[in-house]
């Protein structure tokens, strides 16, 4: 902002002007009336050399009298032009309704008005007064240069709305252009697309070549997609490596693989950048307007489950949105807040499904199940909160309090039953790398008094095979407290026959999927089959799971699957029916007389 000083005397100047000859004195006793004082005009025109950025003198119609030297200097000014002539036709108007209540008035007016100045205007800030000069120019109009202000507020608009990077638009600018163009759809009735564009591999550069090389390669790429679109799409950087674009009148299947062609295309030639040659590639998720969403929001999210979508099934493609890419549900971040709140309102409960003897029925222990009991939503399924709790890390307080509760609850189990059982609590990958997983073992343990033969701690194979060395040494330290290690869900992973050699593993749970279609589907029973076959090698116990009906209980039988659970034998249930279940010996009640003993 340019203020001079003698700026700051021209405006003292121009209000002491003004009170001399507008200000009323107060009365005094037996005075005559003060008269207004006229200023020589000559006197003023003198001062004007000395004073403001630009300063005039003018008549109320705008013809200027007199002007300093960087008035004269403006583009356009002769003498005796008017000074609406000097400024841009759209504040002329502003400009002449300020002379007017400047003259009329006997307040200075402010106005802001743009100086033509060469191929370029200038904004200035005039201060117009109504001064006593006794001849047709009585305004007096100094101008202050606002054009470094301008320049920076400017400049400060284009951060709020651009990416600093690429100079892109950003997500703040991106939805707003969204909305303009869904406004343009409604009235013409035509549908346009949202592309997000994810880079496949950006992640190697960073870590191979450093953050500045990969910030150049970025700028190489919003190059390069700029250029594919067209002048009316838009472009925006909207975090890391991902682009998205929006593109009006581009709908159609044809339309949309034509565009995302040319894309994909021109992210796949190299990188040239430091000295490297870099190849990349893209993967492109899709979402149109108004198929899929009517808002930008949903469009850009869409865009986003499609984008991944892309990703997950072999990357380099484009993959237009559809209901199964959908990730979590909408809701999910409100029900993540609710979790927290559970928490601590003590809404998580623990369930428990019997592990029963195949032939004999008996109940040999109980699997641990978490259930959220919401008190306006109910019962939250599992699948809905475990990955929130899993990626938020509630995961480790929620696990360790079930490991806990678990082991105090098979105590009470065994007081009933009159012999000993086993409990299985599920260890999820979160918890399973966690630094604190053995001390809450081992508090667990001590707590309940439970020796760790006890205690079957169910990993899935996924989880052993993201570190494997680290996997190794924390299931070796779990077996030296005794706790048996059971593969959950096996056959369904990464169905590694190494890791039953190079892991203590002690139990094998066949999962469901291959159980329901038993036995009448002969895939599925020479999988359990070879299963079984190799336990028995391995010397391991096998469990099967989702038994639902006697013919899948007798064919796992005669197959030699000596534990099953599931809803035919059992429910997962509260612990106080579990005690009842135990306590009335439901499952062998409904075995023939010759098998309650478990004889074979």
């Amino acid at each position: 902002m340019t203020c001079t000083c003698r700026n700051n005397k021209a405006r003292k100047l121009l209000d002491n002007m003004h009170t001399s000859s507008s200000a009323v004195p107060p009365p005094q006793p037996a005075a005559a009336p003060v008269q207004a004082a006229v200023l020589p005009a000559v006197l003023l025109d003198g001062l004007l050399e000395t004073a403001g950025d630009a300063v005039f003198r003018v008549a109320p119609d705008g013809a200027i009298h007199a002007a300093g030297t960087r008035a004269r200097g403006l583009s356009g000014y002769e003498a005796g032009c008017s000074l609406l002539s000097l400024v841009h036709e759209i504040d002329q108007p502003a400009l002449r309704n300020a002379l007017a209540g400047a003259a009329a008035g006997h307040e200075a007016v402010l106005v802001e008005t743009r100086f033509r100045s060469g191929e370029r205007d200038i904004w200035f800030e005039l201060r117009i007064a109504r001064l006593a000069t006794g001849d047709a120019a009585p305004l007096l109009v100094i101008g202050r240069d606002m054009s470094v202000q301008h320049a920076t507020e400017e400049r400060l608009r284009h951060m709020a709305t651009h990416d600093a990077l690429t100079e892109l638009p950003n997500r703040v600018l991106l939805s707003d252009r969204i909305r303009m163009v869904i406004a343009n759809a409604r009235r013409s009735g035509h549908g346009f697309a949202v592309a997000a564009i994810g880079l496949d591999g950006f992640k190697k550069v960073n870590d191979g070549l450093g953050h500045p090389l990969g910030d150049t390669v970025l700028q190489m790429a919003a190059v390069r997609l700029r250029r594919t679109l067209r002048d009316s799409d838009t472009l925006a950087r909207v975090g890391g490596d991902e682009f998205v674009a929006v593109l009006p009148g581009t709908f159609t299947e044809p339309q949309i693989k034509l565009v995302t062609g040319r894309l994909l295309a021109t992210l796949q030639s190299p990188f040239e950048a430091g000295g490297h040659t870099i190849y990349l590639g893209a993967s492109i998720g899709v979402a149109v307007y108004p198929d899929h969403a009517e808002d930008e929001v949903r469009l850009v999210t869409l865009a986003d489950a499609a984008l991944s979508r892309a990703k997950e099934t072999g990357k380099g493609r484009a993959v237009v949105y559809s209901p199964g890419d959908q990730g979590p549900p909408q809701h999910d971040i409100s029900l993540e807040a609710a979790m927290f709140n559970a928490v601590r309102e003590g809404e998580f409960l623990l369930y428990y499904q019997p592990i029963v003897n195949a032939r004999s029925r008996i109940i040999e222990g109980f699997e641990t199940l978490m259930r959220w009991k919401h008190p306006t939503l109910g019962m939250v399924p599992p699948v809905r909160f475990i990955p929130i709790a899993e990626s938020n890390g509630l995961i480790n307080l929620l696990g360790a309090w079930a490991l806990k509760a678990a082991c105090m609850q098979i105590r009470q189990f065994q007081e009933v039953a009159g012999r000993e059982l086993y409990i299985s609590v599920n260890i999820s990958p979160r918890q399973f790398r966690s630094d604190r997983f053995l001390t809450v073992l081992d508090d667990a343990l001590a707590l309940s008094g439970l020796d760790g033969r006890q205690l079957v701690l169910e990993i899935t194979e996924g989880t052993l095979m993201i570190d494997p060395t680290h996997a190794e040494d924390i299931l070796a330290r779990m077996v030296e407290r005794h706790a048996r290690i059971a593969i959950d869900d096996f056959g369904t992973g990464y169905s590694s026959l190494a890791y039953l050699k190079r892991f203590p593993i002690s139990v094998l749970k066949i999962d469901r999927a291959f159980v329901k279609d038993l036995p009448s589907s002969n895939k599925d029973a020479a999988i359990c089959n070879a299963i079984l076959d190799l336990a028995g090698h391995l010397s391991l116990s096998v469990v099967a799971e989702g038994v639902e009906t006697e013919e899948q209980l007798a064919w796992l039988d005669d197959q030699g699957c000596h534990y099953v659970q599931g809803y035919l034998t059992g429910k997962p249930m509260p612990a106080n029916v579990a005690v009842t279940a135990l306590k009335e010996n439901l499952y062998t009640a409904l075995l023939p007389a010759d098998h309650r003993t478990g004889k074979s």
